[in-house]
C-alpha cells in the first residue's frame, strides 16, 4: 500500500509501509516526507513543537531573570544564552515549516495554553540565582533529552540541526554551573539563597521528563527512532549528573544513589509525584499525589505562562501593525 502524507501531490513518489519499516529497522536516515508514514510525520512534529516550544519560552523566562544580574558582564552572559535559546527554537520552527506547518502561525498565533513546554518554566525565576540553577538543571534536562534524540534520532535535518544545539547548550550548561559553585562556595545568605533555588528547582526538574515508564501508554517515539531512551532512563542520565555535581558544592538535593538488582540507581527521598504550591515554589513532600492531579496542573499552566507568551506575541502584531501603517 502506498502511503501519502499530508501536503504531497498525488503523483509524487513516497515509501510503502515495508519500505519505511525497512528503514526503520536498518537504522537509514529519513530525509523527506516522500520516505514517511502519516503516523511518523505526526510524531516527528510532536517532537520538534515540543523542542520548539521549550526553546522559546526559555527566552522571556531568562531574560526576566537575567535583568536581575550582578554585573554587566554576567547580564551579557544570559543575554548570549537568551540568543542561543531563540536561534535553537527557530531551527525547529524551519524544520517543521519545511514539513508543511506555518512557522507564524505556530508562534504568534496559537492560546499560551496550548504551547508544549515543560511546567518549570511557568513558574517565574525572579532573580540571578534563580536563573544559574535553571542553567544548571533545566539546562541539563534539556541537554539529555536532546542529546539522546541526536544521537538516535531518524530524521538527518533534525539529526544534523541538533549539532549546533548541543555544542551551545554546553555553554549554558557551564554557566550555570560555574555560578552555582562560585555562589555556594561565597557562603552566608547568598549559599542559603543558592539553596532556597534549588529546593523548589530540583523536583521541577526531575517532573521535566513526564510521565514514568509505567503510566506511559505508548512509546512510538522509541519504535520510530525519534528518540532512544525511556523517560525513566532520561530522568536517571539526568540525576546521575545533578546529583553528585550539588553534594560536590556542598548543596542538598532529595536525592541518592542505591544499588538495585546489582546495578546503581538514583531514587528520590520524597513521594514522586507530590504537591506543588507554584505560587510559594514551595513542595510538601508530606503529601503525595496522583499522576491524574500532576496532568491537571500541566494542562492549566502556571502562573507566568501566559506573560511569557505575550511578551513574543504582542511585540509581533505591534511590529507588523506599525510596518502596514508604514507601507
Amino acid at each position: 500500500m502506498t502511503i501519502l502524507p499530508p501536503g504531497l501531490l498525488e503523483n509524487e513518489l513516497v515509501a510503502t509501509s515495508a519500505e519505511f519499516d525497512q528503514m526503520i529497522k536498518s537504522g537509514e536516515l529519513i530525509e523527506s516526507r516522500r520516505e514517511m508514514t502519516p503516523e511518523y510525520l505526526r510524531e516527528l512534529k510532536h517532537t520538534l513543537i515540543v523542542s520548539g516550544d521549550t526553546e522559546l519560552i526559555s527566552a522571556p523566562a531568562y531574560y526576566l531573570a537575567a535583568k536581575r544580574a550582578p554585573s554587566i558582564n554576567a547580564f551579557m552572559t544570559g543575554i548570549a544564552i537568551i540568543q542561543d535559546e531563540l536561534a535553537h527554537a527557530h531551527i525547529a520552527y524551519h524544520i517543521l515549516e519545511e514539513l508543511g506547518e506555518e512557522q507564524e502561525k505556530l508562534i504568534f498565533s496559537r492560546d499560551p495554553k496550548s504551547f508544549r513546554y515543560p511546567y518549570a518554566f511557568d513558574v517565574p525565576l525572579d532573580s540571578w540565582t534563580e536563573l544559574v540553577v535553571a542553567n544548571g538543571f533545566y539546562d541539563q534536562a534539556g541537554f539529555c533529552l536532546l542529546g539522546d534524540i541526536h544521537d538516535k534520532c531518524s530524521y538527518g535535518p533534525w539529526k544534523r540541526g541538533l549539532n549546533k544545539v548541543m555544542l551551545e547548550e554546553n555553554f549554558h550548561l557551564r554557566n550555570g554551573r560555574t555560578w552555582m559553585k562560585r555562589i555556594s562556595a561565597a557562603g552566608g545568605a547568598a549559599k542559603d539563597e543558592l539553596q532556597r533555588a534549588v529546593d523548589w528547582m530540583f523536583p521541577l526538574s526531575v517532573e521535566w521528563f513526564g510521565l514514568p515508564d509505567d503510566k506511559k501508554m505508548h512509546s512510538t517515539q522509541l519504535e520510530y527512532r525519534l528518540k532512544g531512551l525511556t523517560n525513566d532512563q532520561l530522568r536517571q542520565w539526568w540525576l546521575s549528573t545533578v546529583v553528585p555535581y550539588c553534594e560536590q558544592i556542598g548543596v542538598a538535593v532529595p536525592a541518592h544513589k542505591a544499588t538495585r538488582d546489582g546495578n546503581d540507581v538514583w531514587e528520590l527521598d520524597y513521594p514522586f509525584p507530590c504537591e506543588f504550591d507554584a505560587e510559594a515554589k514551595r513542595w510538601d513532600f508530606k503529601q503525595p499525589i496522583t499522576w491524574d492531579d500532576v496532568l491537571a496542573r500541566w494542562r492549566a499552566r502556571g502562573p507566568r505562562n501566559a506573560e511569557m507568551v505575550a511578551m513574543f506575541q504582542e511585540e509581533f502584531h505591534n511590529f507588523r501593525n506599525t510596518h502596514r501603517k508604514e507601507s
